[in-house]
């Protein structure tokens, strides 16, 4: 396990900046809606990972995982109901989408995480 959390893949990939920049031509009436969900959720992937790092127990950093797995999920669902709604473009959504992808399994890491759905995705974030 890294020995801090700014140490993490995670703080190094841009999927937070690059979720803000899409969103700031969203339509302003979404700004308190669809806009500030896909922002937070945006944030809380790298944070949960962030928090569980810095508790330096490997079940406690799962248990963390697996809530930015659930942002991930719910990241990737909002993301699709901002293109059909138009506020994305399908370009922006595919970049989107491919930075926050999610994959099968990994048979190279046979942890319990990496039999969830978004595992590679958590690998290649944190290393783990």
């Amino acid at each position: 396990m890294a020995q801090h959390y700014k140490d993490l893949i995670a703080w190094q990939k841009e999927m937070v900046a690059a979720l803000y920049d899409a969103t700031e031509a969203f339509p302003k009436r979404k700004t308190y809606s669809l806009t500030d969900q896909m922002r937070r959720a945006a944030v809380s992937i790298p944070s949960n990972i962030a928090e569980g790092q810095a508790h330096f127990s490997r079940r406690e950093f799962r248990h963390f995982l697996r809530h930015s797995d659930g942002s991930l999920a719910e990241l990737e669902t909002q993301i699709l109901i901002a293109r059909r709604r138009d506020y994305l473009s399908e370009t922006q959504t595919e970049e989107l989408l491919r930075t926050h992808e999610r994959s099968g399994p990994n048979p190279e890491r046979p942890t319990q995480f990496s039999q969830g759905p978004y595992h590679r995705f958590m690998s290649d974030l944190t290393g783990y």
